[in-house]
């Protein structure tokens, strides 16, 4: 019995029932007529539904919660959702500067980090290397994938300044809210 309730990846089991429940949730008439019905409430619903869109589990509801809002401008939308989203990335970043720089400087003291290190720095130029990275962390920030994974890689593997950070969150978050919105509509 014990054995039958031991996942092997708890986190990704609980996310795929988070997004299935805000499938069920989301295809609902009733859910649907609701949020349709909060004239009032769009563009702060939207800027409140980007905020979500950065923390993981809370992403399923957030992409429910724009596809069925139906705003009468997407393009105002994702940018008040790319608002939003910014400021949790933020967040994210901030707790990840302050909490886990410790670990991501013994990370790259391990083997294999360094071996990656090495292999990309004698085959690309550096600064290669650094777009690389980021351009991977603004798909991943882009995408209905958690925030935290691309702001992390941003926040311990690069020296990248607040600002610099900003402009790749709103850009990118926006950029995925706007496609989602874009979906919404076509359903």
């Amino acid at each position: 019995m014990k054995r039958l309730f031991k996942f092997r990846y708890p986190k990704l089991m609980l996310l795929v029932v988070f997004s299935t429940v805000a499938y069920y949730i989301f295809s609902s008439p009733a859910v649907k007529n609701l949020v349709q019905n909060l004239d009032g409430f769009g563009y702060l619903g939207a800027f409140i539904a980007g905020m979500f869109f950065s923390f993981g589990f809370s992403t399923p509801f957030s992409i429910g919660f724009f596809i069925v809002s139906n705003p009468p401008n997407i393009y105002l939308a994702s940018v008040i959702g790319g608002l939003g989203a910014l400021i949790a990335d933020l967040f994210i970043f901030k707790i990840i500067r302050f909490t886990f720089m410790d670990e991501f400087e013994r990370l790259e003291k391990t083997a294999p980090i360094k071996k990656i290190n090495y292999l990309l720095s004698t085959r690309f130029i550096s600064k290669i290397k650094i777009y690389v990275l980021y351009v991977f962390a603004g798909i991943i920030i882009a995408s209905p994938l958690p925030d935290e994974l691309g702001v992390s890689m941003l926040a311990g593997l690069t020296r990248i300044k607040i600002h610099t950070l900003a402009i790749i969150s709103f850009i990118m978050n926006s950029v995925g809210i706007f496609v989602i919105l874009l979906i919404g509509t076509r359903l």
